[in-house]
């Protein structure tokens, strides 16, 4: 069943486990007929002042571009393996959250993952996909990473949460 909603599915990608799950999904979303954009997104960095003689300054973060869509692609295509549906991949310099949104314009949805932060870190760092549903003009599904099933005791052996260990 293939929904127009998934027609042209646009996936952020930071090379993390939690955004290989995301492509994963909006594959199989996509598998009859779809395509995917995935887009990685290098926020720019600014290190010390250019000195008089040129020395100092940090690389442009535009020099990455061709490396990291090499990688990209490279990956994507692992991840995904011989069944992908088609798919072309991006990199962008940029706030990540704005050049998702503006990618987003030429698909019909977004697929992503959260980072899954709490607390403190979701305050002082934000979150990405918390500003992309904000500001998308198309549907976005977020995927929240798998919390663990099982914790591991001192003797090695396994216990769900609530459950005492053996003594």
């Amino acid at each position: 069943m293939n929904l127009k909603l998934f027609r042209r599915v646009l996936v952020p990608h930071d090379f993390s486990s939690h955004a290989d799950a995301a492509l994963k999904t909006a594959a199989e979303l996509a598998k009859d007929g779809g395509r995917l954009v995935v887009l990685h997104v290098i926020s720019p960095f600014y290190g010390p002042p250019v000195l008089a003689d040129g020395g100092g300054a940090w690389p442009s973060p535009l020099t990455l571009v061709p490396e990291q869509l090499r990688a990209l692609q490279g990956h994507v295509t692992r991840v995904l393996g011989r069944n992908a549906p088609p798919f072309v991949c991006r990199v962008e310099v940029g706030d990540p959250a704005q050049a998702i949104v503006d990618a987003a314009r030429a698909t019909d949805s977004i697929v992503m993952a959260t980072a899954g932060r709490t607390g403190l870190a979701h305050l002082l760092i934000g979150s990405v996909a918390e500003r992309v549903v904000r500001l998308a003009s198309v549907p976005v599904l977020t995927l929240r990473p798998a919390k663990r099933r099982a914790s591991t005791s001192r003797r090695g052996g396994t216990r769900s949460r609530g459950q005492a260990a053996e003594r």
